[in-house]
């Protein structure tokens, strides 16, 4: 069998990348999404998300924006993150990702009105030592699957006994990754087991002219959102679920 995760990060990034996300989810094949937590995320696309059928994870976020939990050595001197995930991580103290993750869970239960179905992290600052420790501890203590990027956080995942995927496909830079060809050419070519394609769908808008991965998901709001994209992988008899479905 063939089961396919199809997860839009972002979620609260702006409005037009959330609207996107919904819109790829009616139309196409988006089946999972991450908030950010520490977004202000609009009051009607957050009713709209709760109502929609999407699995909704946390996208653990210590590389973008404020914390939640003021200054600590997850912040710069204006108090913002380190946009560098590698560079965060190595001045991360443990403790406080843990008062951070611990915050971003405790803001999503009031947001979203139930429990994550899967962790994930912003920029991928949780393949980092002290922040993958404390996302596995967390995903362990609530019993959530994880995003395993490579062959070697998939299997830190499950000797921590949590659940993840057994394949990964996805970028964000600098070109646009899921135009509608290669969304095509890799359903056609999925291997057996549950698959994730980590996604990055979006209209784009003002909010998001400062990221280098802005318009680019236009691109793939088209090549996974759409009804062709669909069809497509229920002709090849893929079957769509979430991560609360591991």
């Amino acid at each position: 069998m063939r089961r396919l995760i199809v997860n839009a990060d972002d979620f609260g990034l702006t409005r037009g990348v959330s609207a996107g996300i919904l819109a790829a989810a009616r139309h196409g094949l988006v089946t999972s999404t991450t908030l950010l937590a520490t977004a202000d995320v609009a009051r009607d696309l957050l009713a709209e998300l709760r109502g929609s059928g999407l699995g909704v994870g946390l996208h653990v976020n210590l590389t973008l924006g404020r914390p939640l939990t003021g200054r600590s050595s997850l912040t710069d001197a204006a108090g913002r993150f380190v946009r560098d995930a590698r560079t965060a991580a190595t001045r991360a103290a443990a403790r406080d990702v843990e008062r951070e993750v611990d915050a971003q869970l405790e803001r999503f239960a009031a947001l979203v009105g139930r429990p994550p179905t899967h962790l994930d992290t912003h920029h991928h600052v949780g393949l980092h030592a002290p922040v993958r420790e404390v996302v596995l501890a967390a995903a362990r203590r609530l019993g959530v699957a994880v995003r395993s990027q490579d062959a070697t956080a998939r299997a830190r995942a499950r000797s921590a006994g949590l659940r993840t995927p057994d394949h990964f496909f996805g970028e964000s830079g600098p070109g646009a990754y899921w135009s509608l060809a290669r969304t095509l050419a890799h359903l056609r070519a999925l291997p057996a087991g549950v698959s994730e394609f980590m996604a990055h769908p979006g209209w784009f808008d003002e909010a998001l002219a400062y990221s280098r991965y802005g318009r680019q998901r236009e691109t793939e709001l088209a090549g996974l959102g759409t009804p062709a994209a669909r069809a497509a992988a229920a002709a090849l008899g893929i079957t769509l679920c979430h991560f609360g479905a591991l």
